[in-house]
């Protein structure tokens, strides 16, 4: 078991090192410095961490998780967009064969320049909410699928990534057909400094191999979203262009009311349609 400090002293300790590497928090950049030591262990524990894996780390900040992860027996990428706080890392694991610092912002890293293959390392990190919906498509659709994810977001954005029907929305269904999201734990403001003004939530994200042709799938679930007050043949009908009456028809046969609406539906119906409709 890692020993972690007491909530005060780790406190203490993040508002200590930040004046030394001459770091105010950011908050454009959402920079929230994570300040209970339960916290790292539930995050240790989604991860599993076996000798050896690779681990992506999504701003590594001041290393606090850092350190944890590699006495885990992580090899760690660590991408820091900050160039003051890469700089404190660097100094931070000098020559570290277990630790590699990356001034760099996330959406511009790309895997494959460090011979990343599909299901061969893990992604991890604090993500602020800026941020999230555009690195979860970057990371699930644009990279080599990583093995596993262990996100930090804000609550509400957790709920609604692992929602389940009749409270699907775009960003619920984009996030499931490329992987099986669930929360592992609810994370108080109060466990970060500086406080930001939300609660958090770490997500487990198991990622899954691509099934029907991607750009057909999202093209009838943008559709089946774009007027929520409208039912599901309808909007099909008008935005993919075809008779409403074959649409409903078309419906009907997959056991799908036309009267539906598009937050009450399932990725495997959603699946079904597209292969109606388009293909």
């Amino acid at each position: 078991m890692i020993q972690l400090y007491p909530i005060m002293i780790l406190f203490e300790t993040i508002k200590k090192r930040l004046a030394d590497a001459g770091v105010k928090p950011n908050k454009t950049l959402g920079q929230n410095f994570l300040v209970n030591p339960g916290i790292y262990q539930k995050i240790l524990a989604a991860l599993q961490i076996t000798p050896g894996d690779i681990i992506v780390e999504v701003g590594s900040g001041l290393g606090t998780l850092t350190h944890h992860l590699a006495r885990a027996g992580g090899k760690i990428i660590g991408i820091e967009k900050d160039r003051l706080l890469a700089e404190y890392l660097k100094k931070e694991f000098p020559v570290n064969s277990r630790v590699e610092i990356v001034n760099q912002d996330i959406l511009e890293f790309n895997p494959k320049s460090y011979k990343l293959a599909a299901d061969k390392y893990k992604l991890v990190g604090n993500i602020p909410y800026y941020l999230t919906s555009r690195l979860l498509r970057t990371a699930l659709n644009d990279w080599p699928r990583p093995k596993l994810m262990v996100l930090m977001v804000q609550k509400e954005v957790a709920q609604r990534i692992t929602a389940r029907p009749p409270k699907m929305s775009l960003l619920a269904v984009s996030v499931q057909y490329y992987s099986r999201p669930e929360i592992v734990s609810y994370v108080s403001r109060g466990s970060f400094y500086p406080i930001p003004k939300v609660d958090s939530a770490i997500i487990r994200l198991q990622p899954r191999a691509k099934g029907l042709e991607i750009r057909n799938f999202f093209r009838v679930v943008k559709v089946g979203f774009a007027n929520k007050r409208k039912q599901l043949a309808s909007n099909l009908a008008r935005d993919l262009k075809i008779p409403k009456q074959i649409v409903i028809e078309e419906l009907l046969s997959l056991n799908i009311s036309p009267q539906r609406r598009a937050e009450t539906l399932t990725i495997e119906e959603w699946q079904k349609i597209a292969e109606k409709l388009v293909n």
